[in-house]
């Protein structure tokens, strides 16, 4: 049977991430931008999963730009959350809005089965942490959306993300995570950090602090692996865009031959064949709850 047999058992998503953050070894956060991959992601053996806006926003055909609402996160955290069980971390943009709105925001990403969520000191619009001309908002106008986010969540933790690195300097990136940490966030992300000496020197000024680092591809972060970040002193790391990027090359492909063959029949190595998916999504598991429901007699009757 799927995760659905556990379900009036388990603590809440935050809850579990606080307890496996305790626990020794860096937290590995593949993303995964729906439910399928939400399914792959946990029979791969994974403790958690990362939803991008990236990854959302690509998924409605949108650029990264915070041109999403909180409503579309929250749909795709459902997805996410509901489909694997597991504890996710949600990338929450600015917050949607000022501290009012940040707290909707918090609330509502919780409701929908969110881990985590983080928030950047961009303002709008926003753009990918990677890309160059960010622009910051100011320093304490961000702590305060972190406490409103402290202040409206049950036990979700709430993530700090900083892009200050690209445009202000390492230091001043640090500064403005020690305001963040004073405001109540439980973690800090260092966005689009370039080194492995960088990575070093935001860990060492924040000892004992969770740390979140990002190994996005064409980005300005080098590859590294997940020890790699764990010798940097990370608890946690993601892999934002990598199942998207690698589903759309794959439609890409698939789209491409279509219209020169007029069929798939190229691809059929490629694709997952239906006994695969049915096993994935735990089709004849459902099929079963059903019938189990369908035979129930009500008593009385």
């Amino acid at each position: 049977m799927s995760y659905l047999s556990d379900l009036e058992d388990r603590e809440p998503a935050g809850r579990r991430l606080r307890e496996r953050l305790a626990r020794p070894g860096i937290l590995r956060l593949p993303g995964a931008q729906n439910g399928l991959a939400a399914l792959q992601a946990r029979r791969a053996g994974f403790e958690g999963l990362y939803l991008s806006g990236a990854a959302m926003s690509a998924s409605m055909g949108l650029p990264d730009l915070g041109i999403m609402t909180a409503a579309d996160v929250a749909f795709f955290v459902r997805q996410v959350a509901g489909a694997s069980g597991l504890p996710v971390v949600v990338d929450a943009d600015t917050g949607f809005g000022e501290a009012l709105n940040v707290m909707a925001t918090v609330a509502a990403l919780e409701a929908a089965g969110a881990a985590a969520l983080h928030i950047e000191d961009q303002i709008l619009p926003k753009k990918c942490g990677h890309l160059s001309d960010k622009r910051l908002a100011n320093p304490g106008d961000m702590a305060a959306k972190v406490a409103a986010a402290v202040r409206a969540r049950r036990d979700l933790l709430v993530i700090a993300r900083t892009d200050a690195a690209a445009s202000e300097g390492l230091e001043a990136a640090i500064a403005r995570a020690r305001l963040y940490l004073d405001a109540g966030a439980d973690a800090i992300f260092p966005e689009a950090l370039t080194s492995a000496e960088m990575f070093r020197a935001f860990a060492q000024a924040l000892p004992g602090v969770p740390l979140l680092a990002n190994m996005t591809e064409f980005g300005r972060t080098p590859p590294f692996t997940a020890a790699e970040f764990e010798s940097f002193g990370y608890a946690m790391v993601i892999w934002p865009v990598s199942s998207l990027r690698v589903a759309a090359k794959a439609q890409e492909e698939l789209y491409a031959a279509i219209a020169r063959d007029g069929a798939a029949t190229a691809l059929l190595p490629r694709m997952q064949t239906r006994a695969e998916l049915y096993e994935t999504i735990g089709y004849f598991d459902y099929e079963a709850l059903d019938g189990q429901i369908a035979r129930s007699a009500v008593p009385g009757s």
